[in-house]
């Protein structure tokens, strides 16, 4: 194996730059601290009118920033609104279908049966 000797000069600003190679990685790894869009990106994003931005702001279901004219909303406080009016899907339950036709009368069926062929 072969030495390499560096004078401090040149060790100091070989560790200057590795240091700042490495801040530059880490801040490219960073996530951004907050992403605020503006309210016509907002209009967009929710495929809503200006007047119902308007009337989410002045309810409070939306947080917004004001400076001057222009309107902006935090990405996070938009996806906030979009989880707190979130609806599961309903899963239908084959046994309480199943259950249902099994708690009909066979006169009842046969009419079930009857109506579904007719048109």
């Amino acid at each position: 194996m072969e030495a390499i000797i560096l004078s401090k000069e040149q060790f100091t600003e070989l560790k200057g730059s590795i240091d700042e190679i490495k801040n530059k990685i880490e801040n490219q790894n960073k996530k951004p601290q907050e992403v605020f869009i503006d309210n016509q990106e907002f209009l967009l994003m929710m495929k809503i009118s200006k007047r119902t931005a308007q009337t989410w702001r002045d309810e409070g279901k939306i947080s917004f920033s004001q400076v001057g004219n222009k309107i902006y909303y935090k990405l996070s406080d938009v996806e906030d609104l979009l989880s707190k009016h979130y609806v599961k899907s309903f899963k239908h339950n084959s046994n309480y279908q199943n259950g249902l036709k099994d708690s009909l009368t066979p006169s009842e069926k046969n009419n079930n049966v009857s109506k579904s062929f007719k048109k």
